[in-house]
């Protein structure tokens, strides 16, 4: 079977063979956000709303809603309790900040929202400046909401291309315009995804291992390539040989110096039972390396 994948940093579709994918959650450092019913399906993971760590939101609380309709996963959007209902104390009366009843932008939007759609606003940043980076997690504010995705490049200036995956669409946002995702996990604040602490420890490879490395140099991000360890060459740095990537005239295989956070070990094989499927978050072998991508059609043949 051929599958069409789109590659995320440059946003064109690759005939790739069936063979040549592997499913991105399972080998990214960071998984991608999955798709779910609702966002806060993840934050709240029983149905009973007497538990004693379920917010009981009153008329005036600030907070954000999610939404299940269609080209609206994945998004939270501010709004403030109205009421609580009488008859189905579960459910609550929500206007919203920025959404409005029709297109005139008269009147705000209010909906009768379950109480598993709502949130507390997350907390302010803590007043360590995050480091944004290829590969994060985030949400952006677009279209008066916040939206999940991933960065896929970075540019001058503080901004970064971001792909939403609720919109399919690939954004450059400034940096204010950038949080990392949180969760609100039976009565507190927690990192979506279990993220990976930014000052973790680095990982430590040895001479002969077989891994995957990245780059940063343009027409390459997005890729992993297979290389072997030489010998370490610096503090958290290390000399490394391609393994598909040759020189310039093309005698020997290319080596670098590459950093530790740019360096992972070789992904396990992964068994796909039920096959991939069209928006499937994939890798995808091409020219050489592992790019990371989105499966737009699937070609049976």
């Amino acid at each position: 079977m051929l599958l069409g994948v789109l590659p995320i940093p440059f946003l064109f579709v690759v005939q790739i063979d069936v063979e040549h994918i592997l499913i991105s959650a399972k080998i990214l450092k960071i998984p991608p956000l999955p798709f779910v019913s609702s966002p806060a399906i993840l934050q709240m993971s029983t149905s009973n709303p007497s538990s004693s760590w379920i917010s009981q939101f009153k008329p005036g609380d600030r907070v954000e809603v999610s939404s299940d309709d269609p080209g609206f996963r994945g998004s939270w959007f501010a709004g403030t309790v109205i009421r609580r209902e009488a008859k189905n104390p579960n459910r609550y009366v929500v206007e919203y900040d920025q959404l409005y009843e029709d297109e005139s932008g008269e009147k705000l939007l209010q909906e009768t929202l379950d109480w598993i759609q709502l949130r507390p606003p997350p907390p302010p940043p803590e007043k360590k400046k995050v480091q944004f980076k290829f590969g994060d997690e985030v949400e952006a504010f677009h279209s008066d909401g916040w939206w999940e995705g991933a960065i896929t490049a970075e540019h001058s200036g503080g901004k970064f291309a971001v792909f939403l995956r609720g919109s399919k669409e690939q954004i450059v946002f400034e940096e204010k315009d950038l949080r990392l995702p949180v969760q609100w996990v039976k009565g507190k604040w927690e990192p979506r995804f279990e993220q990976v602490e930014r000052e973790k420890e680095v990982m430590k490879f040895t001479q002969g291992m077989q891994v995957e490395v990245k780059t940063d140099e343009d027409g390459l991000k997005g890729a992993w390539f297979a290389a072997t360890i030489i010998e370490p060459s610096g503090e958290d740095e290390y000399l490394i040989e391609y393994k598909t990537l040759t020189n310039d005239d093309d005698t020997e295989f290319l080596r670098e110096d590459i950093r530790a956070c740019n360096i992972r070990p070789c992904p396990p094989e992964i068994i796909v039972v039920d096959g991939f499927k069209v928006m499937d978050e994939v890798n995808a072998y091409y020219n050489e390396g592992w790019w990371v991508g989105v499966i737009a059609k699937c070609n049976k043949h």
